[in-house]
Parts: C-alpha cells; structure tokens; sequence
C-alpha cells in the first residue's frame, strides 16, 4: 500500500521546481496557475531566489505547496495515486491539495496568511525552536515543564528517530535545551527559524486563521488524509478543517503519522516536493518501509518502476 508525504517548511531550496516546470507541461501550467492565483511570480521566487526572500515564511510557505502540488499533479497525470496522504505542518496543506479537499488557489492564498500570521504572533528575536537529539518525547516534556517559569516552551514536532524539536519563548527554549543536555539529550540544535510554530504563543495566528479556514469552500478528501494533530485519517472536509486549524499551535505528530500509517497497512511512501528529510524519519520509524522521493524529472523513473 502506498503513502504520499509532504515537506513542510525548512525542505525549500532556490531552483526547486524549475526542472519539473520545463519538462512537463502539467507542472508548467500549475506554476502558471499559482502565479495567478497570488497575482505575483511565485514561480519566479521558486526558480531563481533570491534565498532570503524564498526564506520568508508567508513565501516559504506558497512555494513549497506550489513544488509539491506540480509535482503530485504529475504523479496523477501517470496514473501514480496513493492509498492514503500526510503532510508535515505546512506540507498537510499539500496533501489537502492532492486529496481534493482545498482548491489550489484556496491553498496558496491561506498559506500565504498562515505565514504572515505566524510570523506576527511573536516578535521577531522573542521565540526560538530547537531540535533536541537523542532523549525520549516524555522525558523532553519533562525538561520543558521544568524550564518553563511561567514561559511557554513545549515539544513541536515529534518526529521520530530519536528527534523532538521544542518551541516557545527565547528564555526558555535555551533553559529547556539544558534541562534536556542534564537528562541526557546526546544534543540540543537551535534551529534557524523566524518564529516559534507549534506551540501556544501560536494561538492568535490560529484564532486568525480559524475564521478563514472555516470560510472556504472544501469537499470531502478523495483518499483519507492522516493528520499531524492526532494521526488519525480525515475522511470528512470538516474534520480536516478542524485539524488544521488546531495544527497551529499544537504539536506535529510525526512520529504517529507514520505508525498509523504502518498500522492502517503502508509499506510504500513516496516524498513529494524537495527535500528527502521526511524519507529519512520514516525509516527510523518503519524499518523496512521502502521509500522514494519525487521533487524533479530524475526521479520519476524510479518512482514509476517502484509503483508499477
């Protein structure tokens, strides 16, 4: 059985798309599509940078649905189509986008103003994320509830593989990530990131984004859609609303996303959209899980002979 997954943000790189865009006139046409559907040349911001203005988050985050949903379009135009679909944080967008759940251009425009609004929750300089190694999710919770101090600092993403990233105020990731290295983290990573995702300080991006995702108009997924807040298929428009709304300021699940997808019988998952950070979690999830990336016209080959 085959899974389709979906980077989120922080797999984005200057070119992605590019290849895909002049090989095949699917993914040009999406290209074309987005670009209109923002009224601006996001292709262009894909294609050619400049970096730091592809590393914004309200650009990051258009850019890399746009990628992935060329290329999942591409995929579909071969016949390539997957038993159920996942995305991390931003990437669930994408798969939301596969499954038929949001339009296209719905996707572009929210993601656009998930960014913007993420980005405004917390000043610049007073979040921070960090990636703490080797130390397990309860025990990177307790570290966190010791360093609070009536801060906010809490896991983010459970990833799997041994890899928690915590979230919150400046202050108290720093104390967290110590609290952590006492009860034997092998290592604690700040991470390069302009806000703190996943965790309460997020909460009036997710009162803001909650009213304009419940405005949209969205159908039932073609194929169930296993979410980052609770690993559970969504199978309904409204409870994938629900879960994405919900998904701002709670942690991204990983590391349960793929034990249920195991569970529910995936042994197959392809990476769609650049990047292969995903592949590599699902492997130290699923052992013996085969896995394929698809983010350029080099590895279609490969996934048509892995999917045949």
């Amino acid at each position: 059985m085959i899974a389709f997954i979906f980077p989120g943000q922080g797999s984005q790189q200057v070119g992605m798309g590019k290849a895909l865009s002049e090989a095949y006139p699917v993914c040009r046409d999406t290209f074309i599509e987005a670009d209109r559907a923002l009224g601006e040349p996001l292709s262009r911001l894909c294609f050619e940078g400049p970096d730091d203005l592809l590393t914004l988050t309200e650009n990051t985050q258009p850019a890399m649905v746009a990628v992935s949903t060329a290329a999942c379009r591409l995929l579909a135009s071969r016949g390539l189509r997957p038993a159920f679909v996942a995305g991390h944080s931003l990437g669930e967008y994408s798969a939301h986008v596969s499954a038929g759940t949001l339009a296209f251009a719905d996707a572009l425009q929210i993601v656009r103003r998930r960014g913007r609004y993420m980005q405004e929750a917390v000043p610049v300089g007073e979040g921070a994320m960090a990636a703490v190694l080797g130390l397990p999710v309860a025990e990177v919770a307790q570290a966190c509830a010791e360093a609070a101090l009536g801060d906010v600092v809490s896991p983010a993403n459970i990833n799997g593989g041994g890899q928690v990233v915590i979230a919150g105020s400046r202050e108290a990731v720093a104390r967290a990530g110590e609290r952590a290295k006492a009860r034997g983290a092998k290592r604690v990573v700040p991470l390069p990131v302009s806000a703190p995702f996943h965790c309460a300080l997020m909460r009036p991006a997710e009162q803001r984004l909650a009213r304009e995702l419940r405005a949209l108009s969205v159908r039932d997924p073609s194929v169930p859609v296993v979410a980052n807040v609770d690993a559970l298929p969504k199978r309904s428009a409204a409870d994938a609303i629900d879960a994405l709304v919900a998904q701002v300021s709670q942690p991204v699940r990983w590391e349960d996303v793929v034990r249920r997808l195991a569970s529910e019988g995936v042994t197959t998952y392809v990476e769609v959209g650049p990047g292969s950070v995903l592949g590599g979690l699902v492997r130290k999830i699923q052992r013996g899980a085969t896995v394929v990336h698809f983010s350029g016209p080099e590895d279609l080959g490969r996934v048509e002979a892995l999917l045949s």
